[in-house]
């Protein structure tokens, strides 16, 4: 009777703890998580994401996922395209969502039956290693990546720490079971020059293989160093170098470095491999792999991974529609992908002069694409990412000790230069001025000035004092360097002035005023002169220019007639008064008309509008200081209910290192920083019901949208902390003071809400 009573309470204990686990698998935000999102365009669509699919640990080192190219290329710039039907393998460094295609490092694909060395053409089956797949046969969530390669009928698995990929391969019961590992595998196209100089296989014993890979390409020299340990001994080897083959070698060196490793697989037992990298050395490689991951449970890995995520994504709780919260958590979790780890468990990082040196403290960071993640993306990681930031913050002034001046866009520790500005400097002030500890204040205000004075490319401070502007036969993009360093320039005033800095406060605040140098009053736009102050002909506000030979970066002089976050009511005043701001901004995302080539880097057109590319992403939020918030609201809600989608088309441009997913994150709940370092944020209109912000000081920050739906996107009336409150926006400190802002929505405009001044 005992045992029936025992068995009958063990058995209904396990019911409850099953129970308990079930909810709290329906409770984790993980399962919103949908890494397709902005993977590939549909349907003829242009719009994308160049986001991948694969394994990842938030901000770590290792991107682990698929390459469906051998050489991936611009419209795959991630290494994966949804519309491709084979998949080369799966290497385990990646960029998220940039135009540009780099990293790849050390492939790995599992093969069964013939060897090959090369991966082959994508037209022609059993051409080379590469595998044909099918999306019915692929799966992703947070840290977690499927793919049943069908070529070899190999049921391939992946997941990640922050410096570790974890296998697991399942292939056919007694298959002629290979790896290959191609440390060749990069874009090479002439038009980019992705190159091996040299490389190095090491196979340590029957379990072991390491080595090194060193290239050049978007970064000038990069060193990628690995470490594998597999679960089962290897039977046999070869390792080529170009057209030369070696057969059971234990070290190889060369520049075109391929391996093929043999596998018993006369049990149903899958192959299991842990690949740790480096920057640094192979022995730090090991070491990172050793730390992260020293057990052989796959699975235990992958909740671990899971759990990681669901920690970092449930800092915000929303309610909202499936797919709202589908699109909103798979935003949060592309912007917390980067920036990178680039130092290793015990501190060591390669410098910019390629030297070795260790943190000491905290970690080294990489990948800032700052021209883009500069206006929501570090906003974003302020908020939520404090001590994060106050690595990313050091990992630049490293970069400037060493280097002279401050990270432009910086890949792998290596400084490449592309876009304008410098726009460390306002996720420096922001991170200053919001009281982010762990930075040394004064050490941040000589890295800023230092920058903000000292001439580099793309800067020439000696131009910029003399002329007071850009001349465009002195500096190509002008315009947009102008009004960039513009911006720039008022951040450093701001720290000047906490610092009690008079004299640099104002230089640097006339300097920011140097925009209006460039302003036509003629025309009403921005416009390029010379060094003799004549305005260049011909003028089209519609002619795009990219990244030279043009005035305008990356967009025309509609795009960025309003960049001046720093002094929005001048830009104001400059239009004519708040009618005349009103009336251009309405011609702004009414007018259709193009004027030759449109930049490839221009989508998600609303008139001249591109939500595709971050000059416009402020710019919805402008009518606030026109005194018609109300269509504020009607473009906000625009933008996000037609321009993110839940499928791979799933953004409007390239998500930029998680830009283009910061402003969703923002947007959805209501508000947005226009001016990212000001402390203030703009409000828009919420899409979602509830969201809920836990603060890194303890307390909650909720926002509430009372009868919200598809149809009541206007804002009737709004309370701040149960108190009527009329004003379009709120600031840091209402955030971290654990406020409660709430908003009654409707159907149509309340043009008498958010009429107040701002400031």
């Amino acid at each position: 009777m005992k045992t029936y009573k025992a068995f009958v309470l063990a058995a209904f204990c396990l019911i409850i703890v099953d129970l308990a686990c079930a909810q709290s698998a329906e409770d984790k935000v993980t399962q919103y998580v949908n890494p397709f999102i902005g993977t590939g365009a549909v349907n003829g669509s242009s719009l994308s994401g160049n986001t991948y699919p694969g394994a990842t640990s938030p901000f770590g080192m290792v991107q682990l996922s698929p390459d469906t190219r051998d050489e991936p290329e611009w419209d795959a710039a991630c290494g994966y395209n949804y519309n491709d039907k084979t998949i080369a393998g799966f290497s385990h460094t990646h960029l998220s969502g940039t135009g540009a295609p780099d990293f790849f490092d050390i492939l790995f694909m599992p093969i069964t039956g013939q060897v090959h060395t090369r991966a082959g053409n994508a037209n022609e089956p059993n051409s080379g290693y590469r595998s044909r797949f099918s999306h019915s046969e692929e799966s992703a969530r947070a840290g977690y990546y499927q793919v049943k390669l069908l070529d070899y009928n190999i049921n391939a698995e992946l997941t990640t720490s922050t410096h570790t990929g974890f296998h697991r391969y399942t292939f056919p019961k007694n298959s002629e079971a290979h790896v290959v590992i191609d440390l060749d595998h990069s874009l090479k196209k002439p038009n980019w020059g992705c190159k091996v100089i040299n490389a190095q296989f090491k196979v340590k014993d029957n379990k072991t293989i390491e080595g090194y890979r060193v290239i050049t390409g978007w970064a000038k020299l990069r060193k990628i160093y690995f470490h594998a340990e597999f679960s089962k001994p290897i039977t046999n080897q070869i390792i080529a170098d170009g057209g030369t083959v070696y057969q059971n070698n234990s070290v190889v060196n060369g520049t075109d470095l391929r391996a093929v490793l043999d596998f018993d697989t006369n049990d149903e037992t899958p192959l299991l491999v842990k690949i740790g990298i480096s920057a640094v050395s192979i022995e730090n490689a090991r070491l990172n792999m050793q730390e992260e991951i020293p057990h052989w449970d796959f699975d235990r890995a992958v909740a671990q991974a899971d759990d990681v995520w669901e920690k970092e994504l449930s800092k915000i709780q929303v309610s909202g529609t499936k797919d709202q919260k589908q699109i909103f958590y798979t935003s949060l979790y592309h912007a917390f992908i980067q920036p990178n780890a680039l130092s290793d468990v015990n501190g060591d990082y390669p410098s910019i002069d390629y030297a070795k040196r260790n943190t000491g403290s905290g970690k080294q960071y990489s990948t800032f694409s700052l021209w883009d993640t500069y206006r929501g993306a570090h906003p974003l990681y302020t908020l939520l990412q404090p001590a994060r930031t106050a690595d990313f913050v050091n990992s630049m002034i490293r970069q400037y000790e060493d280097y002279g001046y401050l990270p432009i866009w910086q890949l792998w520790g290596q400084e490449n230069y592309c876009m304008i500005g410098n726009h460390s400097i306002p996720v420096i002030v922001d991170a200053v001025l919001k009281g982010i500890p762990g930075i040394d204040i004064n050490k941040a205000y000589e890295a800023i000035k230092s920058s903000s004075t000292v001439s580099h490319p793309g800067s020439p401070f000696d131009v910029w004092e003399k002329y007071k502007y850009i001349p465009e036969n002195k500096l190509s993009q002008s315009v947009s360097i102008t009004l960039e360093m513009a911006y720039d320039d008022w951040c450093v005033a701001q720290l000047a002035k906490k610092l009690g800095k008079t004299d640099d406060y104002n230089h640097f605040m006339d300097r920011s005023q140097f925009y209006k140098k460039l302003y036509d009053t003629q025309t009403g736009f921005f416009r390029a002169r010379d060094d003799n102050g004549k305005w260049l002909t011909p003028f089209n506000p519609l002619q795009y220019g990219s990244n030279g030979g043009n005035p305008y970066t990356e967009g025309n002089a509609w795009q960025y007639y309003w960049y001046v976050p720093q002094d929005i009511p001048s830009l104001v005043e400059l239009t004519g008064g708040k009618q005349a701001f009103e009336n251009k901004l309405d011609s702004f995302f009414t007018i259709t008309a193009t004027h030759g080539e449109v930049n490839g880097n221009a989508s998600g057109f609303i008139g001249q509008y591109a939500h595709g590319n971050e000059p416009s992403h402020h710019v919805t939020y402008l009518y606030n200081y026109a005194g018609q918030p109300w269509k504020t609201q009607f473009y906000v809600s625009k933008v996000l209910s037609e321009l993110y989608t839940n499928n791979s088309a799933g953004y409007s441009g390239n998500d930029d290192c998680g830009e283009m997913s910061a402003w969703y994150v923002f947007s959805a709940m209501g508000f947005y920083p226009v001016n990212p370092a000001s402390g203030i944020y703009d409000i828009g209109t919420p899409l979602l019901g509830k969201a809920v912000l836990k603060m890194p000081n303890g307390k909650v920050f909720t926002m509430i949208a009372k009868n919200i739906s598809k149809e009541n996107i206007y804002i009737q009336t709004a309370k701040l902390n149960g108190k009527d409150y009329h004003l379009t926006y709120i600031t840091q400190q209402d955030l971290e003071d654990g406020s409660t802002l709430e908003f009654t929505m409707g159907s149509k405009p309340n043009k008498k809400w958010g009429v107040a001044k701002i400031k």
